[in-house]
């Protein structure tokens, strides 16, 4: 592992701006004490039809500094109310927290954000039990597991939480970069250890958190030193649950784990947001295929030419492709055939909450005569 870890901000950082970064603790965006919700719109066409609904709901409002007021003895119906507007009328619904005596001038978020803050009280103790299931990536020429993907999950009171749940709740509670950066950690501190002789773990984030990679990747480095994680054994994956045109900012951002001996990859391949600019902008070490590409796949579909070609032009580019979504015996043969270096799939091996190696029929598709 690198010595030099950054521990200063970039130069170019104003001195004055607050530093944020991966260390930041996940809280809860609803403040104690909430007395109600006070709503507004600024278009006078859907505040009218706000008042409508809100008296067609029997919703208890009045009015506080120009907004309606809904208390929280009310929260349950507004979902409904949310459902009677059109997705563009959605992102005009403006709404801010009520103390009893005060409005929250800095909570003004989108009413659809508070609903879903509001559906999810959940998220805060959640966080703080973290755990990772872990799913096998296997060399396509060995048929060895070349590494783990570790997949978040949460439980909390009884209830389990996936990957899905848990990034929503995050990003309605204006938490992505904090819960990025906690997933990140908990993943290094949980998995690494995990792993066998020269295994790589697979460990995903979201760029749209990261506004500095030297500041922002700090703890995350920290999360390393604390298991004597070596670096090049871990590869940190783009996941594009969200698209992210700055290519200048996320090429920092795997430059800066590339130079302390990790690798990178770029998810999706072929599903829009990853496109070919990608690959010859950021050559990433390695690039999985969008699963829409390999399911089903037989050897007169379609998509065949198009699933040889991405393999040919990542490999011109020196970049190893994963075949994500494997779930038969003939898709796994069909992209050894195309030229796939890795794959990774239910057939292959599912998430569970250890490193379980490959599963037993694709472990027989290597040694049988």
């Amino acid at each position: 592992m690198s010595s030099s870890l950054p521990i200063q901000p970039s130069p170019s950082e104003p001195p004055d701006r607050p530093q944020l970064c991966d260390c930041q603790a996940v809280a809860s965006s609803v403040p104690d004490g909430l007395m109600g919700l006070a709503l507004r719109a600024p278009s006078v066409h859907v505040e009218r039809k706000l008042a409508l609904l809100l008296t067609a709901y029997d919703l208890p409002v009045h009015l506080q500094q120009g907004a309606l007021l809904v208390p929280c003895s009310a929260f349950e119906k507004l979902p409904a109310l949310l459902a009677s507007f059109s997705h563009t009328e959605r992102f005009q619904l403006l709404a801010t927290a009520w103390n009893g005596t005060s409005l929250d001038p800095w909570g003004l978020a989108p009413l659809e954000q508070w609903v879903q803050r509001l559906g999810s009280p959940w998220f805060q103790e959640a966080s703080d039990h973290l755990h990772f299931h872990f799913q096998p990536i296997v060399d396509l020429r060995s048929g060895q597991v070349y590494g783990y993907e570790a997949l978040v999950r949460a439980q909390w009171e009884g209830h389990f939480f996936g990957a899905g749940a848990l990034l929503e709740a995050a990003a309605a509670h204006g938490q992505a970069r904090a819960f990025d950066g906690l997933a990140r950690r908990h993943a290094i501190l949980q998995g690494y250890p995990k792993l066998g002789p020269e295994q790589i773990l697979f460990i995903n984030f979201a760029p749209g958190v990261i506004y500095n990679p030297d500041v922002c990747l700090q703890t995350t480095y920290t999360a390393c030193r604390e298991v004597g994680a070596d670096l090049s054994r871990l590869l940190f994956e783009v996941t594009e649950s969200e698209a992210f045109p700055d290519l200048t900012l996320l090429g920092r951002i795997l430059e800066r784990y590339r130079a302390e001996g990790a690798q990178v990859a770029l998810d999706d391949l072929g599903a829009g947001h990853t496109s070919l600019t990608y690959l010859t902008e950021l050559k990433p070490d390695v690039v999985k295929l969008d699963q829409a590409l390999i399911s089903g796949l037989h050897g007169s579909d379609p998509r065949v030419p198009l699933v040889s070609a991405l393999v040919h032009y990542a490999h011109e580019l020196g970049i190893r492709v994963v075949a994500e979504g494997i779930e038969t015996a003939q898709e796994l043969q069909l992209v050894m055939e195309l030229g796939a270096d890795l794959a990774q799939g239910y057939y292959l091996g599912r998430p569970v909450s250890d490193v379980a190696g490959l599963s037993p029929q694709a472990l027989s598709h290597w040694t049988r005569p």
